[in-house]
């Protein structure tokens, strides 16, 4: 099993930056691909981010070139820096990791989600 905990959320104004941080926790780790999602008020979740183990990235149209996505594998961990933030940024922002269950199932973990706030 692995275990995602987010941090870096808060309130920032509009232009303002902000970096979000998840850790993966659990046994035997093997980590594929992790990304970042995000949900806002009556929208659906929606990709934001994601890197592959090998360091390949890929991200939504909207956040291109406003947000970067790494990952320190040595800490199983994954950042997204978040430049120029704009209001409709807003949303809780949900970490993903795909990773190998078994020699042949792979599965998803879910972090809990980091409130992400942008003022006009």
């Amino acid at each position: 099993q692995v275990q995602l905990v987010e941090s870096g959320g808060g309130l920032v104004q509009a232009g303002g930056s902000l970096r979000l941080s998840c850790a993966a926790s659990g046994s035997g780790l093997s980590i594929n691909t992790m990304g970042w999602y995000r949900q806002g008020s009556g929208r659906q979740r929606e990709l934001v981010a994601v890197i592959t183990s090998g360091g390949s990235t890929n991200y939504a149209d909207s956040v291109k070139g406003r947000f970067t996505i790494s990952r320190d594998n040595a800490k199983n961990t994954v950042y997204l820096q978040m430049n120029s933030l704009k209001p409709e940024d807003t949303a809780v922002y949900y970490c993903k990791a795909n990773y190998w269950y078994s020699e042949f199932i792979r599965l998803d973990a879910w972090g809990q989600g980091t409130l992400v706030t942008v003022s006009s």
